[in-house]
């Protein structure tokens, strides 16, 4: 069969050691019959145990099907010098899956009248200076504001700002990349801005509205922004590369300029249930979804692959997939949602280059999802 013969691929990042499968509700709903994946899941984390062993220091690991957990395991170690497993509970760096968080928030300040996605930011945040053309939030959503991304090792920033807008005086005076509109550029600043006008609708600081709206009410008990200096027993060591073939840990950063586009901590458990919240209206009404999930287009009418939030893909099969990756110091992730056949993956590690190939996600999808349509 094809999709065993795609099972190394859908491992290809490689582990230390394994800890007990953890399941769990998603969504309050009946635990789906584990022993209906037990084949797929032996299969997996024996080519783990087996295969990929030096690749990463630690990996998680959750798949929900139809709203209902069906695997969550962690591999490896959290902490290499304390030698601490990682479990179904451990946090990771999410990375650019925060913008995908955020997109939900951003949804419900449209759904109920207090942000117009079409007005110019300055509406919301006067003092951000004018590009001379208008940008709006829904081009910032997209990528489409012509805002810079990170310049040199910007990523590394270890400095704590007060609060959100304090943080776009990072780049808030730089030159357009091109103008509002024209082109697709990826930003994580964009979306920095997008927080700024977040706060302004929702007249609530943008961390508070998050967990109040979003993060508490989806039951995401797991999730919580990556504050540098805080003590958390549950959250990972971050590592990077130390040639020939080891790992060390990373400089110390902060994420306080960056929150709605990169600075949460989760675990994969929350993030599949975050998921499968978002397969059908529900938390979300139908234009909601519609909105996240729908690719945005140039001002010349071409179509890119980015709704709000959102990466809009295909399967080997060519079926429908949305999904985000995240690479952060010490941290690379994805999460998929497959909603033809309401299957949700999830994938963290603790080290910045782990890159998870489309192939592996296809065949993890496949592992686990009933037949496509």
């Amino acid at each position: 069969m094809r999709l065993l013969r795609s099972l190394p691929l859908l491992l290809s990042f490689g582990l230390v050691a394994a800890s007990p499968v953890s399941v769990a509700i998603v969504q309050g709903q009946t635990p789906a019959p584990v022993a209906a994946a037990s084949e797929a899941i032996d299969r997996a984390r024996a080519l783990v145990k087996k295969d990929f062993a030096p690749k990463v220091p630690g990996l998680s690991v959750a798949v929900a099907v139809d709203g209902r957990l069906v695997w969550a395991e962690g591999f490896g170690y959290a902490d290499l010098a304390q030698k601490s497993p990682v479990t179904p509970a451990t946090r990771f760096r999410i990375g650019s899956i925060s913008k995908s968080l955020s997109s939900v928030g951003l949804a419900l300040l449209v759904e109920r009248g207090q942000l117009d996605l079409d007005a110019p930011v300055q509406h919301y945040v006067p003092d951000f200076p004018d590009k001379g053309a208008v940008i709006t939030t829904r081009l910032l959503g997209g990528h489409l504001a012509g805002i810079r991304h990170y310049r040199g090792n910007e990523i590394l920033l270890n400095r704590p700002f007060p609060n959100v807008r304090a943080g776009l005086t990072i780049f808030e005076n730089d030159p357009l990349v091109t103008p509002p509109g024209k082109e697709y550029h990826y930003s994580t600043y964009g979306w920095s801005v997008l927080s700024a006008v977040m706060e302004s609708a929702a007249h609530e600081e943008f961390l508070a509205f998050m967990q109040t709206q979003v993060i508490g009410p989806l039951g995401l008990t797991h999730t919580r922004p990556d504050r540098a200096g805080v003590a958390d027993p549950e959250r990972t060591q971050f590592y990077e590369g130390d040639p020939p073939g080891g790992f060390k840990l990373t400089p110390t950063v902060d994420s306080s300029y960056k929150w709605a586009a990169g600075g949460y901590l989760s675990t994969p458990e929350d993030l599949v249930r975050f998921g499968s919240a978002l397969l059908q209206p529900g938390f979300l009404k139908a234009e909601s979804l519609a909105l996240l999930f729908t690719p945005q287009k140039t001002s010349d009418g071409k179509p890119t692959t980015y709704g709000i939030g959102w990466v809009i893909g295909r399967d080997a099969h060519g079926h429908r997939l949305y999904l985000h990756t995240g690479g952060s110091v010490g941290g690379t992730s994805i999460l998929i949602l497959h909603p033809e056949t309401r299957t949700v993956v999830a994938l963290v590690c603790n080290h910045s280059k782990s890159p998870f190939a489309k192939a592996s996600w296809d065949a993890l999808v496949e592992l686990f999802a009933p037949s496509a349509p």
